[in-house]
């Protein structure tokens, strides 16, 4: 994993593609926690034009996004919680569990918005879906801008 991917606080993000499986453009490692879309992303661009992007940055950006809506919706929630919330109902792609390419699967927005999520240290958390690493500790894991 490199970096900023791999800086303590940094919630790390593989792509898939439009079938939904692993991106050819995504990173993969141990410290990826959650996968959202990468391929073929429009987005705004400069002079008001629009653009198409493919890579991790675009389903960084996608994560992004869904910190900020479970954060409105659950502003109680410290930052590895909105994390946890993210990863415990994400829609669980390849080997079960966690692996290195969709962490702990594919964003599900809808199920982190609405889904009933045991809190992060309870122990029906511990026997379902653990939170990602302990490197989506700090604010940083809701407030950095994606790189």
């Amino acid at each position: 994993m490199t970096f900023p991917a791999a800086y303590d606080g940094v919630l790390a993000v593989g792509a898939v593609d439009r079938q939904g499986n692993h991106a050819e453009v995504s990173v993969s490692g141990k410290q990826i926690a959650i996968s959202a879309p990468g391929v073929d992303i429009y987005s705004t661009s400069y002079k008001g034009l629009y653009r198409k992007g493919t890579g991790t940055s675009d389903a960084a950006a996608i994560v992004s996004g869904a910190v900020a809506l479970v954060r409105s919706k659950y502003p109680e929630l410290s930052a590895p919680e909105v994390v946890h919330r993210l990863t415990a109902t994400a829609t669980d792609k390849g080997p079960p569990g966690r692996d290195e390419q969709y962490g702990y699967g594919v964003l599900n927005l809808v199920a982190a918005l609405t889904a009933d999520v045991p809190p992060l240290g309870s122990a029906t958390t511990a026997t379902a879906t653990p939170m990602a690493p302990a490197r989506t500790t700090a604010a940083k894991a809701a407030a950095s801008p994606p790189g």
